[in-house]
């Protein structure tokens, strides 16, 4: 028996039954939808993910082995020098030039507590020396530093820093 997804702004999709018995699975083009019987008390709520996936325009290649997958929960490619600039972001509201090679990077929504994990790589192409990056204790929900430093251990800025936030 074919079933039939009405939408309150008029559309509707028709979903008909596979020749064969099996498994079925429903990719709904939005994280928000919810799915409900014909008499509104059989809200479907299995949130259980398996293959690729995509979000909104995000996508989720398919996991392989059975460690868990995570995404991160904000990232940010700039250019931290002159004045400092986000060539690239998510979750990442602005990068606060603290002086020389250090960084505040500033999150658009907070993360749930300091407990995150902060990756981050640079590279200087201003004078063909190593930079090299460190991470401050100033970790907070709101924000997270980061520091720059060539191979002598002296704060520069870098003309690339890469940063992702794990939680």
């Amino acid at each position: 028996m074919p079933l039939k997804l009405n939408s309150s702004g008029g559309g509707s999709v028709l979903l008909q039954e596979p020749s064969t018995a099996s498994n079925r699975t429903l990719t709904l083009p939005d994280a928000n939808t919810t799915a409900v019987g014909t008499d509104a008390t059989q809200t479907l709520s299995n949130k259980t993910f398996s293959g690729a996936q995509t979000f909104g325009t995000a996508s989720l290649p398919e996991p392989s082995g059975s460690a868990p997958l995570y995404a991160a929960r904000a990232w940010v490619n700039f250019n931290g020098t002159g004045t400092v600039a986000i060539r690239a972001s998510g979750n990442v509201s602005s990068i606060t030039d603290n002086g020389t090679g250090v960084y505040t990077v500033n999150f658009t929504t907070a993360m749930s507590d300091a407990n995150y994990a902060v990756s981050a790589c640079v590279r200087n192409s201003n004078n063909g020396d190593f930079a090299n990056v460190s991470f401050d204790t100033d970790i907070t929900t709101a924000a997270t530093k980061v520091n720059s430093f060539n191979s002598l251990g002296v704060s520069v800025d870098v003309s690339s820093c890469y940063v992702s936030i794990l939680r």
